[in-house]
């Protein structure tokens, strides 16, 4: 694939109000105008270049939208206070009473509680299937669908939807494509793969600092002005709006996330073969042993490799909970959810990020108690890092001496 892109990012530039290489923050809530027409203007949409409230837009927030645009390669994007406030924000705006969605089934557990328990109440329903099994799918759509999501790897269980042919079904039917990304910045542009809407929680790692909550939509300019619209606008009206102060943060963090990116990924590659030579029920994108890892190779920027998640199974949950114990007492990262952080983070999904799907479902799709999901960090010396977790798992008696 053609597309780089770090480079769109690196492309933008931005001078701050004294010339600083930064651009400055807009810390402020409301906006004067020079004249009461311009105000009457900018509430019709019409006055480009305006600012009204910050609700709405302000200069900090578009400085940072246009970079994750650039770097998802659509016209545009609007950010959110959190990840979930992008993914309820789109799915409002796109969806009415009476419409159908159709999910993964595997999805983070916050967007599956949204689905199952929330939007039903609205009349909306949602139909969770197999993402990776097209037929299946393309069987689900009825009369009233209007959606079609998925995540690009998929929380906890790292499966990878197919985004061409997924997009090829959606045009197909005249539905739209949201893409979830949030485990596969860079690595994966879901919008050039045909995806009409492309989402990330920048709390992860855009981010990258495990210091802030923030969301992204990415899309359409037609459709960011639609969820931007003082009248019916879902991000608008509902309030998931990002702090100025913020925004400015993550665009900082944003300059460095292909090398992170790249990191991330290096450390995820050696750990999985690792655990693998070691007899682990190991799953990365990364392994040729992965059902999807031809997929993946296909749709990737390839310089940033396959992503730093990766899970284990370590047959039980208690042997999952003093295996995460041990190696947090260790140093070797954190018993915490979230990812994108510069430690590992390791998290048991089906007690923890996915406890919102019924231990049933759990069960269907594969994602059992002694599964340990892992954010790899960016050890200098991954190597090092391998042998004391090896010992960990001696220890624990998930490896035998």
């Amino acid at each position: 694939m053609s597309f780089k892109p770090a480079n769109s990012i690196q492309d933008l530039q931005y001078f701050g109000e004294f010339g600083g290489v930064n651009p400055s923050i807009s810390d402020s809530s409301t906006y004067t105008f020079l004249s009461a027409k311009t105000m009457f203007d900018t509430f019709e949409g019409n006055a480009d270049g305006c600012y009204l409230y910050s609700r709405h837009s302000s200069p900090s927030n578009l400085y940072l939208g246009a970079a994750l645009a650039a770097m998802e390669h659509t016209e545009t994007a609007n950010v959110t206070a959190s990840g979930m406030g992008a993914i309820t924000s789109v799915m409002l705006q796109l969806c009415n009473a009476g419409d159908h969605i159709i999910s993964s089934r595997t999805i983070y557990g916050g967007t599956y509680a949204f689905f199952k328990n929330f939007i039903p109440k609205f009349n909306i329903e949602t139909s969770f299937v197999d993402i990776t099994k097209l037929d299946v799918v393309e069987a689900a759509i009825t009369k009233n669908t209007k959606v079609i999501y998925c995540e690009s790897v998929s929380n906890p269980l790292l499966e990878v939807a197919d985004i061409k042919n997924l997009a090829k079904i959606a045009k197909k039917h005249g539905l739209k494509l949201v893409v979830d990304n949030t485990f596969s910045p860079l690595s994966i542009s879901p919008a050039i793969l045909g995806a009409d809407v492309v989402i990330h929680s920048l709390t992860k790692f855009i981010n990258g600092s495990s210091d802030t909550v923030g969301g992204v939509v990415c899309g359409s300019q037609e459709f960011i002005n639609a969820l931007r619209n003082v009248n019916d606008g879902a991000c608008m009206l509902l309030g998931a709006t990002m702090d100025s102060l913020r925004a400015s943060s993550i665009l900082k963090n944003l300059r460095t996330l292909h090398i992170r990116m790249q990191q991330h990924s290096k450390n995820g590659m050696f750990l999985a073969e690792k655990f693998e030579a070691e007899g682990l029920k190991t799953v990365y994108p990364g392994l040729k042993s992965h059902p999807s890892h031809q997929l993946f190779k296909n749709m990737m920027n390839t310089e940033y490799g396959f992503g730093g998640m990766l899970t284990i199974d370590v047959g039980s949950l208690n042997k999952a909970n003093a295996l995460m114990e041990l190696m947090q007492h260790k140093n070797l990262g954190y018993l915490a959810v979230s990812l994108g952080f510069y430690k590992t983070l390791f998290s048991a999904p089906g007690t923890s990020t996915s406890s919102e799907i019924p231990e049933e479902e759990q069960n269907q799709m594969g994602l059992s108690d002694g599964l340990i999901r892992f954010s790899i960090g960016l050890d200098a010396d991954i190597e090092r890092t391998y042998g004391v977790m090896r010992k960990c798992m001696l220890e624990i008696g998930v490896l035998k001496a």
